[in-house]
């Protein structure tokens, strides 16, 4: 397989979003155990891991008619994704060091996309 669609590049990068806001409802979820570890089902969770199911079916759809060469690494999209997420929902701190290395994957997801497609 020498080509990458585009549909599949899209397919995975939804994926990864997906995924991310499965990280951000676990982190809420996970919250709830500091009540005890009997709070471990609640609806937060749940969603988190359903997100993070649900981002295997576009994930599935987009390798199978793609390079996984190209296409595995853009799964590390979720970490940007994650990062801005974090920022908005629990206030987090993006330091310079964290700026930095997001602008790393970033060019190195550019660079693998560009090559692949």
């Amino acid at each position: 397989m020498n080509h990458t669609p585009l549909s599949s590049i899209l397919l995975v990068l939804s994926a990864s979003l997906i995924g991310s806001f499965g990280a951000v409802f676990l982190k809420l979820g996970a919250e709830k155990l500091k009540d005890g570890f009997h709070n471990i089902v609640n609806w937060r969770l749940i969603a988190g891991i359903a997100l993070f199911l649900g981002s295997s079916v576009p994930f599935l759809m987009g390798i199978k008619n793609g390079e996984l060469s190209v296409l595995y690494p853009m799964v590390s999209m979720s970490y940007v994704f994650a990062m801005v997420w974090s920022k908005l929902f629990f206030g987090e701190k993006i330091s310079a060091a964290k700026a930095l290395a997001v602008g790393v994957i970033l060019a190195g997801v550019v660079c693998i996309g560009i090559g692949g497609h």
